[in-house]
């Protein structure tokens, strides 16, 4: 028997979200200069020729890999459903969110450092990635609007300035563990840390937003 077409489609997919988890980590160990394809492939149960198939080649697969890094971040802020939350409650939520994605994901963090080593030069061609950043920009514009409006939050606050800084917190926990956690002599992961910087930053920003409104 023949296979069916939506069993050749499913094989396709599988092995394409195959390649795109292995080679995420072998770029994120290796950097994009030091990664090869044809570790990429022994470490798939695919081939070299299948990678070139779905993704033109090496620089078409790095791109992919990066679509798919920042991806993961927004699917997992608009599954958040913050809207229900009140203000205050929803920006400490997605601020944690962030964090604990973060956390979870360090490979994500890898790629950036090594996307800003590179000036930026491969998601500068990837067009979907600034579409991306703008429902995270939006999120935040609709919860600092609902606070405003009930009295909680202050005004001249810009959504892209609090993404700034819950973003730039949560990478610094993943990127700098090892050199902070010498220098200082803490664990960055270790749970009862965790368990602290994940409350630190949802309070962080809600300090800075409630700052001046509490009479």
């Amino acid at each position: 028997m023949t296979e069916t077409r939506p069993e050749r489609q499913r094989d396709a997919e599988r092995t394409r979200a195959e390649l795109l988890r292995v080679a995420t980590e072998v770029f994120a160990e290796a950097g994009y200069s030091g990664a090869r394809v044809d570790e990429i492939a022994e470490r798939t149960s695919t081939t070299k020729r299948m990678i070139y198939y779905y993704f033109g080649g090496k620089e078409g697969l790095y791109r992919a890999v990066l679509e798919d890094a920042y991806l993961g971040i927004r699917r997992a802020e608009q599954e958040l459903h913050v809207g229900d939350l009140e203000p205050v409650d929803a920006v400490r939520r997605l601020a944690e969110l962030t964090y604990d994605h973060h956390n979870a994901n360090p490979a994500f963090i890898r790629l950036v450092s090594i996307e800003n080593i590179h000036h930026g030069s491969f998601m500068q061609q990837i067009d979907s990635l600034r579409e991306l950043g703008n429902p995270a920009v939006a999120l935040l514009e609709d919860l600092l609007e609902r606070g405003r409006e009930a009295g909680v939050f202050r005004d001249g606050v810009d959504a892209v300035d609090v993404h700034l800084v819950i973003s730039a917190y949560c990478v610094f926990q993943v990127a700098n563990q090892h050199t902070f956690g010498h220098l200082f002599g803490r664990d960055l992961q270790a749970p009862h840390e965790q368990e602290h910087l994940r409350s630190m930053i949802g309070e962080v920003v809600v300090s800075w937003l409630t700052a001046g409104t509490r009479g």
